[in-house]
């Protein structure tokens, strides 16, 4: 896994223990932590989790950069896509985990109906894309890569809008009936994505398995995370403070953790 991350990906390692690693794409900041257990399982996939982690790229160049390093070593694709909003590609890491890479077309772009954003899925035009590589070429994930967005496989669509929408607050922006939702903050296209697809009805992995153990949701200010604590509680969502930390999950099992 950490060959894959720093070398096919090109992350950094910002922090290492014995069996836990911390990635960073610009040395300070750190997007992604792995944590190995001999003894865990891979996750079955009609499971809830992780659908998978999106990585957001600076500039259109990097996802043509990409493009070309993925396809020198001959890395494996599972999809590329145009979004209008975005363009993605989509890959899995050695354990399965969905990963998407992916840059924003210009926000001004986007379309907008009332509160609903337009994002559809059209091939991605590589060829197009590949004229806008840098004249430099792919040197590791660019410096100002962020967790663009994160997908999760849910049991029921209608308990997770209304513990990320009700409870932590998230603005609904597009679903798709009952089978997919996305929502944002400050009318991003989507920061969660959220379906069914693969989970109606599922529960959670085990304990032991290989995926997602938990992501974090940071808060502007104290106060903030006080308001969708209180939000929460009235959902009779499941809360714990743990050293500073405040853990909930939501109804399908999935842990998250609130901070500032």
């Amino acid at each position: 896994m950490l060959a894959f991350y720093i070398d096919v990906l090109g992350f950094r390692v910002y922090e290492q223990g014995q069996k836990k690693v911390s990635l960073t794409a610009d040395g300070k900041t750190v997007l992604l932590k792995l944590e190995e257990d001999k003894g865990a399982k891979l996750r079955p996939p009609h499971t809830t989790g992780l659908y998978h982690i999106a990585f957001l790229l600076p500039e259109r160049a990097d996802l043509a950069d990409v493009i070309k390093h993925l396809a020198e070593i001959r890395y494996p694709l599972q999809g590329a896509s145009d979004h209008d909003v975005s363009e993605a590609l989509y890959l899995a890491d050695p354990e399965g985990n969905g990963l998407e890479i992916y840059a924003d077309r210009d926000a001004a772009s986007w379309e907008w109906k009332k509160d609903q954003v337009f994002m559809t899925t059209k091939p991605l035009d590589i060829d197009d894309l590949l004229m806008d590589a840098s004249g430099t070429g792919w040197n590791g994930m660019p410096s100002g890569t962020l967790i663009g967005h994160i997908h999760l496989q849910v049991s029921d669509l209608e308990d997770a809008k209304r513990f990320y929408c009700d409870g932590i607050s998230f603005d609904p922006v597009l679903q798709y009936g009952s089978q997919a939702l996305f929502i944002s903050w400050h009318k991003y296209h989507h920061h969660i994505g959220l379906n069914t697809w693969n989970s109606a009805g599922a529960g959670p992995p085990e304990e032991k398995s290989t995926g997602l153990k938990h992501f974090t949701i940071f808060f502007s200010d104290e106060a903030k995370r006080r308001k969708a604590v209180a939000r929460l509680e009235k959902l009779n969502a499941w809360i714990i403070e743990e050293n500073g930390a405040i853990i909930t999950k939501d109804p399908s099992g999935i842990y998250l953790i609130l901070e500032v």
